[in-house]
C-alpha cells in the first residue's frame, strides 16, 4: 500500500470536493427557482395586509360588480363581487370572505405550507368556515357578517 494508493485516494477526495463546489455554485446561480419561493417568503403581517387591501377595479366589461374570470388558487368558482371583503389569517392558512345580500361567503382560501384544507363551507349563509389541517394541529376559521362586514367568530 504505497504511494500509489495515497495518490488515488487524494485524487478521489479532490474530485469529490470540486464536484461539490460546482454543484453548490450551480444551485446558487439558479437560485430561487430550485431552492425557494419565487418572490420570497412573506410574513403573516404582509399576507394579512395584502388580503385586507381593496381589490383593483375591473378594467373591462362595464359591469357594476367585479367578475372573476378564473378560479383562485383554492379552486373556488368564479363569482360576482357583491359586498365588503376582508382577509383573515391563521397559522394554518388564509381566507377572504365577503358579505352580501345572501349572507357571508368565502371568496378564496389557501392553506399555509405543511397544511391542507380539510373542510370548506363557502356559503353564502349566516356563517361560513374553512378548516386547515396540519400534521399536529387543526385550525378552523369561522366568519359571520356583523353589519355589512365579515368578522371572524369563535366556533359554537
Amino acid at each position: 500500500m504505497g504511494s500509489r494508493s495515497i495518490l488515488v485516494a487524494a485524487g478521489w477526495v479532490a474530485t469529490v470536493a470540486v464536484a461539490t463546489v460546482i454543484g453548490l455554485g450551480a444551485i446558487r446561480l439558479v437560485g430561487e427557482s430550485i431552492t425557494g419561493t419565487p418572490g420570497g417568503v412573506r410574513s403573516a403581517a404582509e399576507i394579512e395586509r395584502a388580503l385586507a387591501s381593496p381589490e383593483p377595479a375591473p378594467t373591462s366589461g362595464g359591469a357594476t360588480g367585479a367578475v372573476s374570470t378564473s378560479p383562485g388558487p383554492s379552486g373556488a368558482a368564479p363569482s360576482v363581487s357583491s359586498g365588503v371583503r376582508r382577509g383573515f389569517a391563521t397559522d394554518g392558512g388564509t381566507a377572504v370572505a365577503e358579505c352580501g345580500p345572501g349572507g357571508v361567503r368565502l371568496v378564496s382560501w389557501a392553506p399555509a405550507q405543511g397544511y391542507r384544507v380539510r373542510d370548506v363551507d363557502r356559503g353564502p349563509d349566516d356563517d361560513v368556515e374553512v378548516t386547515f389541517e396540519g400534521p399536529t394541529r387543526e385550525y378552523e376559521l369561522k366568519v359571520r357578517c356583523i353589519g355589512a362586514e365579515p368578522v371572524s367568530v369563535a366556533d359554537d
